[in-house]
């Protein structure tokens, strides 16, 4: 609807409202410039936001001069971007999220995107927990849910994190776990995770392929903290006659990064209101 109309206000969680006495349409018209601004465009033309926000130029130009003496909006060679103050905007929202609420919508098109289920687990001790899922629409589960704990060494999520720990921390990791098989391809000989380990350090991702399950394969990249520190890890997982893991790695690995990226920039905004691992 364009921004000048009259009627109805847009959708929200509820459906329209009808608009009352009490709307105040230039801040309705001031809203739809900001929101005309997209990933793909992110430099418009005044005639670019007047076509969008379906007012006239000489409409668009005033809200968009106002918006750029607020900070809100900046201006090169005539064409007009967002400026970074105008993340003040939806602070106060974001920093009343949990981390898995913040993570969650970014799962969500991630899971989408690749019709495939994706999640979030943080690393608490010698064990992963699973605090975010989102499942694909196929019929099939791995039966995870958020809450479940699993030996760090078996997964994805816990090989992304355990590769990022300092070394002698990592060391004594090594030296008390565990390693008991799951499947016949289950790495269960110290010296040979700490390889795996190091490979995953040096490429950026942990790539498993049934040795949690028998017929799992799975993919995780890190995520990290303003301070560089990897706080949790995101991951995709399908099933091995779906998606060989080099197959996984090709369709996923990207797209797989491009969320974490997302999911880093939203929680650099909740600053010190997060959580370290294991206390979400």
């Amino acid at each position: 609807m364009p921004a000048d109309g009259t009627g109805e206000a847009g959708a929200g969680p509820e459906g329209p409202r009808p608009r009352g006495d009490y709307f105040v349409q230039s801040l309705e018209r001031g809203l739809a410039v900001i929101k005309a601004f997209t990933a793909e465009e992110p430099e418009l033309t005044l005639s670019d936001i007047a076509r969008r926000t379906g007012m006239t130029r000489a409409a668009a130009r005033r809200f968009v001069l106002t918006l750029l003496d607020l900070g809100y909006v900046g201006t090169v060679d005539r064409r007009f971007h967002l400026r970074p103050s105008v993340l003040e905007l939806g602070y106060p929202y974001l920093s009343t999220l949990s981390f898995p609420q913040v993570a969650t919508p970014h799962l969500t098109a991630l899971s989408a995107r690749l019709n495939e289920t994706t999640s979030l687990a943080v690393l608490d001790g010698s064990d992963i927990v699973y605090v975010a899922r989102v499942g694909a629409r196929r019929v099939w589960s791995s039966g995870l849910t958020v809450g479940t704990r699993l030996a760090a060494y078996l997964t994805t999520h816990g090989r992304v994190q355990l590769a990022a720990l300092p070394d002698d921390e990592l060391d004594a990791y090594l030296a008390g776990a565990e390693l008991e098989s799951r499947t016949s391809a289950t790495v269960t000989d110290p010296e040979q995770l700490r390889r795996v380990l190091m490979e995953t350090r040096a490429s950026g991702y942990s790539l498993v392929d049934q040795e949690l399950e028998e017929g799992m394969v799975s993919l995780a990249v890190p995520v990290r903290d303003g301070s560089g520190r990897v706080v949790a890890s995101v991951n995709v997982g399908t099933q091995s006659r779906r998606h060989s893991a080099e197959e996984l790695v090709a369709i996923a690995l990207d797209p797989l990064r491009e969320t974490a990226r997302q999911i880093e920039r939203d929680i650099a905004l909740m600053g010190p209101r997060i959580a370290p691992p294991g206390q979400f």
